[in-house]
């Protein structure tokens, strides 16, 4: 069994100081958000042995955060940020998240950007959930979280249509009290 956590990054200022897209940071929200759904991933065993988190500015502070908030629960996994996970399709992360597990862990969280995150939810989508496979259809939302399971021992055994989505939850539907 494989567990991937696909974790949009937090709400963010419109623009960068720079005018780089790359650079835009978190906004207050966004701190917020980013250390509920940290809050969540902590609470929610297995926790992720390795984390591929986007290059961007405000991937990386989503990551910190989420992590600061489960850090008193859960060992620290290794942590890579490849350039390619800025601006992915779908394709790319897959083949991103098949070349980062050659250390072979049990839960990867990649924390990325729609529209290529969302994307890539959606086509590994094979089963799961019904309310949170609903739920994905409308929106990855800043904060928004998928988790799915693929039922293999092998990462680049993990393919579009696979996936079993085991939960979706953003700090909104936490609110609502339907984020499992």
């Amino acid at each position: 069994m494989r567990r991937l956590m696909l974790l949009r990054h937090a709400k963010t200022e419109s623009d960068a100081p720079s005018g780089r897209d790359q650079d835009r940071r978190l906004d207050e929200r966004g701190h917020r958000d980013a250390a509920e759904i940290g809050a969540w991933i902590g609470a929610h065993p297995p926790f992720p042995e390795l984390a591929l988190v986007s290059p961007a500015v405000r991937a990386q502070q989503t990551w910190e955060l989420a992590w600061e908030a489960m850090k008193d629960r859960v060992a620290l996994p290794e942590v890579e940020s490849p350039p390619e996970l800025y601006g992915a399709d779908a394709a790319q992360l897959l083949h991103s998240i098949r070349l980062a597990a050659v250390t072979d862990p049990g839960t990867v969280l990649l924390v990325g950007h729609n529209p290529g995150l969302h994307e890539f939810a959606l086509v590994l989508t094979g089963s799961g959930d019904a309310e949170a496979r609903q739920e994905l259809t409308h929106n990855m939302p800043t904060s928004g979280l998928a988790v799915f399971e693929f039922a293999t021992g092998q990462w680049r055994d993990v393919a579009f249509g696979r996936g079993r989505l085991v939960a979706f939850v953003s700090p909104k539907l936490i609110k609502q009290g339907s984020g499992g």
